[in-house]
């Protein structure tokens, strides 16, 4: 296996202890505003709860640890290398078999690195000998965590991933597989499409056909799912995706300046997209949130994450196609769910598609333990296809 190039630096961070004594101040000088006026059975219409949030801050403020994460990116391991004149900041878990395959992991928008800590040991070096390992690289997207803040326009999909390639060759890997959800499964599909040479194949919970197809031939479960996808995007539910696309500086404002702002504008999201009754808690633990909201607040990056929305939204090309063997995985409560026969007009080789009866935007997180399953055995018939 060839060694990281010089490129690649060893990189760690830690807070200030001034910089936490800054965020609990600032939590408990919040100015929060009155209850939602709706009735107990509705009461996420308007967004995150006060009693939810109340909770959530005092525990951030008096009970969150913040250095057990950082320790535990180190344990993983921390680099950087810069791209493009652009600091791009990745954890890069090396596995100790002989035949592990190189695997980038791409998250997604209100994601961050935090989505895939738990799963990284278990890929890379796996209990079960059967199992397939993965030496496993997971960047911080430009603009996110710690990678650096873009300073002018053009960081959108494309040039990510084409920035990702880069990188893994620093790494050694000309050949590797590519997962991702959300921005992260929109660049793997960019991955695919554009550099099949490098590209062995792709596993994904995004999947997006051209734009145009018609619901004619789709059976009952695929014309709802088409729909309740277009209702999202098109009504109030997709707003922030909006936003984000057209004032990401004017909302960037409140997330850098506020760290209650910032956890109700992520938390909304969790409690929305999951595959929860009530509270995203029910499958996610607070120390999960926290950890992702963290990073966002002690790196400065609400801006800069919310700016992927202005470069790439609604931007996919449309006649991009992916040939190589795709693994597609749809989750139940995910806010994007696309039929297999529309997909099918994009990714040319699916070699496996399930649609679980659990999970939501945030597998990784939700049910962790099946989505390494499913990971693993999408990526195993991903490469045997390549055989």
């Amino acid at each position: 296996m060839p060694r990281p190039t010089g490129d690649v630096q060893a990189f760690e961070a830690r807070a200030t202890d001034a910089e936490l004594d800054d965020l609990r101040a600032r939590l408990a000088a919040a100015r929060l505003p009155e209850a939602e006026t709706v009735d107990h059975s509705r009461r996420w219409d308007q967004g995150v709860p006060l009693a939810d949030l109340v909770g959530l801050v005092d525990y951030w403020r008096t009970g969150y640890d913040w250095r057990s994460f950082e320790e535990r990116l180190d344990r993983i391991g921390q680099f950087r290398t810069t791209i493009d004149g652009l600091g791009i900041h990745f954890l890069h878990r090396r596995s100790a078999r002989a035949d592990a395959t190189p695997l980038i992991l791409t998250h997604g928008w209100p994601g961050s690195i935090a989505e895939f800590i738990d799963v990284v040991d278990e890929l890379a070096d796996p209990k079960d000998a059967d199992a397939p390992a993965f030496h496993v690289v997971v960047p911080s997207l430009p603009g996110f965590g710690h990678s650096d803040k873009p300073a002018t326009t053009g960081w959108g999909t494309e040039k990510i991933a084409a920035a990702w390639v880069e990188l893994m060759g620093r790494l050694g890997y000309g050949e590797f597989a590519a997962h991702g959800g959300d921005w992260g499964g929109n660049i793997t599909t960019v991955l695919g499409g554009r550099f099949p040479a490098h590209v062995l194949g792709i596993h994904t919970t995004f999947a997006e056909g051209p734009p145009g197809l018609t619901t004619d031939g789709l059976t009952a479960v695929e014309r709802k799912w088409a729909e309740e996808t277009r209702e999202f995007y098109e009504g109030p539910r997709g707003a922030y995706a909006k936003q984000q696309a057209a004032r990401p500086q004017t909302i960037g404002y409140s997330l850098v300046d506020s760290p209650v702002g910032l956890l109700a504008w992520i938390l909304d999201k969790f409690a929305e997209w999951s595959d929860t009754e009530d509270s995203p808690f029910e499958t996610i633990s607070r120390d999960r949130v926290l950890d992702d909201v963290t990073l966002y607040w002690l790196t400065r990056t609400g801006a800069s994450a919310a700016r992927i929305y202005y470069e790439s939204h609604s931007s996919l090309d449309p006649g991009l196609r992916v040939d190589v063997p795709a693994a597609i995985t749809m989750y139940p409560r995910d806010i994007e769910k696309c039929p297999r026969p529309w997909a099918e007009e994009r990714y040319r080789r699916i070699v496996r598609w399930r649609s679980p009866e659990r999970g939501g935007h945030f597998p990784s997180l939700e049910v962790p333990e099946y989505f390494v399953d499913d990971l693993r055995e999408g990526l195993a018939a991903v490469l045997a296809a390549q055989r």
